[in-house]
């Protein structure tokens, strides 16, 4: 991993208020091999054209200072999604690119939650009351008061406007249960950024030739204030299958001791596969 780009996701995840552009920037050059070994200024040129761009986006915005939700959630998806056709179609699961912010950004295509990502930063620098909502399996935006009055808006669908029966649909189609009053909460911006990363290390793992890519989607997880403690483990299975038996073995007994107290059984599977890998130098 660019010790660089590494210090300065560390840095952001950190912050009072987290930068969530910044830190899908920041994934996105970590992503692009022709920012490896990336000095300061490039990696600010980098993030700031990016964040630039975004700017401009939120200027074609009309002032709307007495917006209903719903006139902000029709502005924006006549910008967005008429004007400039950000949206996604099926096929764009299929592609990393579709996860990085400036692909995203630069293609006007994506998953869900990157669109939606746009969809925030643009909103938020205009006023807009904007927030995500990371529905199980599909992350939607919402404007207004998620306390009151507001509404939802698909932005992988142009900004389709979702009523009730729209959301449960949804939420029944990934879950298989009703929706919870809790699935409707803004969603922290860690949390955005923890979900990106887990679909690139998703994408990443039914693609045995993109091992670094998921080896790098761990590593920046792991960079967050909070994450599941496993993907320690990941992370040294990662490491084994890489080549690298001794770090990996050594992160396996790492881990083994933390869950020791919590289930030996797991533990002790953890520490004959670190020995299992040692074996591996011989």
């Amino acid at each position: 991993m660019d010790e660089s780009i590494r210090q300065r996701f560390a840095e952001a995840a950190r912050e009072a208020r987290p930068d969530l552009a910044a830190l899908c920037l920041l994934i996105g050059a970590q992503a692009d091999p022709g920012l490896s070994g990336a000095t300061p200024d490039e990696l600010d040129a980098f993030v700031d054209g990016a964040q630039i761009e975004l700017d401009r986006l939120a200027g074609l915005l009309p002032y709307r200072p007495d917006a209903t939700p719903a006139g902000w959630a029709g502005a924006l998806a006549e910008l967005l999604g008429a004007r400039c056709g950000f949206g996604g179609v099926p096929g764009d699961y299929q592609r990393l690119e579709s996860s990085l912010l400036h692909e995203v950004l630069h293609r006007r295509r994506g998953l869900p939650i990157l669109l939606s990502v746009i969809w925030i930063e643009v909103a938020r620098r205009a006023g807009a009351p904007v927030y995500g909502v990371a529905l199980p399996g599909h992350f939607v935006v919402g404007f207004g008061d998620p306390a009151g009055v507001f509404v939802l808006a698909d932005p992988f669908h142009g900004g389709r406007l979702l009523g009730d029966d729209d959301v449960s649909l949804l939420v029944a189609g990934a879950t298989g249960a009703p929706l919870a009053p809790g699935m409707l909460s803004p969603a922290d911006p860690l949390d955005i950024v923890l979900r990106i990363l887990n679909n690139i290390r998703a994408w990443a793992s039914a693609r045995p030739e993109h091992l670094r890519v998921q080896l790098w989607a761990v590593e920046l997880s792991l960079l967050l204030p909070r994450h599941p403690a496993r993907l320690r483990f990941e992370r040294a299975q990662l490491l084994v299958q890489k080549g690298d038996f001794a770090t990996g073995a050594d992160e396996m007994d790492a881990y083994a001791d933390i869950i020791s107290g919590i289930d030996p059984g797991a533990a002790a599977s953890m520490r004959s596969q670190a020995q299992a890998a040692r074996a591996l130098l011989n």
